[in-house]
């Protein structure tokens, strides 16, 4: 619905009450629609989808949530219940919501990706996401790849690219206290090199790592969001280029920066549910 969306910060490392309560507070501002809808949860993983049930030990996430029936806290939670309460993966939803109406609209085969903490991907054929089979990995989910004999999220991932910076450059983090990605985009934009080095390299072995993936699902379209995106004019060309080294014949995919990827979680969310109400959920 037109200028509905609500948000209420959470806090990822809060407890499961904490999460709970502020989950159904976001819901319960759909006021009489959320008795009559399927509410749909758009979470990051490992969650048992099915059962709605965390599965988040020791990921630094949601943590509390580990062993947590979801579904069954939100209903005891909500001062009125909806028809039903469905879970998908965040990436699944961001992946179908560019396929419904975003970058990706149009294409039969479409895959997305998330930059952020790490990697999170969807592959998206028809507006349903694909998490098992030989066209895609593992749980339709890159960071179980690897590239040149190393974890894809060892290579390109926040803490891989921090890294990198200080490799590269030789400083000590103990001489610049803590910097985060948008800093070391921001140097690299100025003309450091061991900034600009540490960003384009793993995004040229991302490219890599994606090829074969892309061309064995026959993939159209290749769309990108999250944190990291903010960056967008140092990212495309190396991912690219790390792209068609790989595998030429993906000269003609299409490869673009999601313009609003929390609308396309909310669109991926309702899709996934048609005619459902959706709550999308992110951790600060």
């Amino acid at each position: 619905m037109p200028n509905s969306r609500q948000r209420i910060a959470l806090r990822s490392d809060g407890s499961a009450d904490e999460i709970i309560d502020t989950i159904a507070r976001c819901a319960t501002t759909l006021g009489s629609r959320l008795g009559e809808s399927t509410l749909t949860l758009a979470m990051p993983g490992p969650f048992d989808y099915q059962a709605g049930i965390g599965r988040y030990e020791g990921v630094a996430k949601f943590d509390a949530l580990n062993g947590v029936d979801v579904r069954a806290a939100l209903f005891d939670a909500l001062p009125k219940s909806p028809a039903a309460i469905e879970f998908l993966n965040d990436a699944d939803a961001f992946g179908i919501g560019e396929w419904v109406r975003g970058a990706a609209r149009g294409c039969r085969r479409s895959v997305a990706i998330t930059l952020g903490t790490g990697v999170g991907s969807a592959f998206v054929d028809a507006g349903t996401a694909i998490d098992d089979g030989p066209l895609v990995p593992p749980d339709g989910e890159l960071h179980f790849v690897d590239i040149d004999g190393q974890p894809l999220e060892d290579v390109m991932s926040r803490r891989a690219i921090i890294t990198a910076y200080f490799r590269y450059s030789g400083r000590n983090p103990n001489d610049i206290g803590d910097i985060d990605v948008r800093e070391i985009a921001k140097w690299a934009s100025s003309g450091d090199d061991a900034a600009l080095r540490a960003v384009q390299e793993p995004c040229l072995a991302l490219g890599r790592a994606l090829a074969p993936w892309l061309t064995g699902f026959e993939a159209e379209a290749l769309v990108v969001g999250g944190g990291m995106t903010a960056s967008w004019s140092l990212l495309e060309k190396p991912l690219r280029e790390g792209i068609l080294a790989a595998k030429p014949t993906l000269a003609t995919l299409r490869i673009e920066r999601a313009d609003d990827p929390e609308e396309s979680i909310e669109v991926g969310a309702a899709w996934f549910s048609h005619p459902g109400t959706l709550v999308s959920v992110s951790g600060e």
